[in-house]
């Protein structure tokens, strides 16, 4: 599930004129940079839902040339934010747990690609969601508190209010299915269901390898794209 139906009010004026997943970094649309990862994990579908300047990202998406199948969930009557979105999806995406990534998440990959160690990490015995975290202090991009602390088995906690926490939601997850059960229709935050998985002592994290980029504002896109070139000389 690619999450690409948000506003990308934070990116304006540049998402006036485009959706935030057509934005370029380093001469590719955000949403290349995820769709490009989700490919080389061997996943055959990806689910995309749509809402701002939907036309333009359903004619972009045409073009692609992998993953092999790209199917679309409407979102153009309302903005169901990401957990409402991916209620939306889950009759597109089947009945056992799958891959949810924002379509605005981007990394340098280290030794080994991170959605192939996420799919091989994720335990549905132990786990009902399993997120990829990046260090906040060695991020590029973010300055803020961080989201998790995890213990030395892996699992999640919240940070607390006016705490820090050293790791930060790289993006991108593996959900069950069932974690929607009892959802509202409409609009919410994954964060809901992250919230509840972590009560249940169920909510796991994996160390992102590689350097993550937090691409919120136009000012970001230049210190992402040194990152890049940097990795690549």
């Amino acid at each position: 599930m690619v999450l690409a139906a948000g506003m990308g009010t934070r990116m304006r004026p540049l998402t006036d004129r485009v959706p935030k997943p057509l934005v370029e970094v380093y001469g590719r649309a955000l949403v290349d940079h995820v769709l490009d990862r989700v490919a080389e994990a061997g996943i055959g579908t990806a689910v995309v839902n749509v809402h701002h300047h939907a036309d333009m990202l359903e004619g972009h998406l045409k073009g692609r040339q992998g993953p092999p199948r790209i199917v679309v969930s409407d979102e153009r009557g309302a903005l169901l934010e990401t957990g409402g979105g991916v209620r939306k999806a889950l009759p597109l995406l089947g009945p056992g747990p799958f891959l949810a990534i924002n379509s605005d998440t981007i990394w340098i990959e280290g030794m080994r690609a991170n959605l192939a160690r996420l799919i091989e990490h994720f335990d549905p015995v132990r786990m009902d969601a399993l997120l990829l975290l990046a260090p906040a202090a060695l991020s590029i991009g973010y300055d803020g508190p961080g989201d998790f602390l995890m213990d030395t088995l892996g699992r999640l906690t919240r940070r607390g209010e006016r705490l820090v926490a050293p790791f930060v939601f790289a993006g991108a997850s593996i959900l069950k299915p069932e974690l929607f059960a009892g959802t509202p229709e409409g609009a919410f935050s994954l964060n809901r269901v992250f919230d509840r998985v972590a009560e249940a002592e169920r909510l796991f994290g994996l160390r992102l390898d590689g350097v993550w980029m937090h691409v919120g504002t136009p000012e970001a896109i230049a210190l992402a794209e040194e990152a890049i070139q940097r990795s690549s000389d």
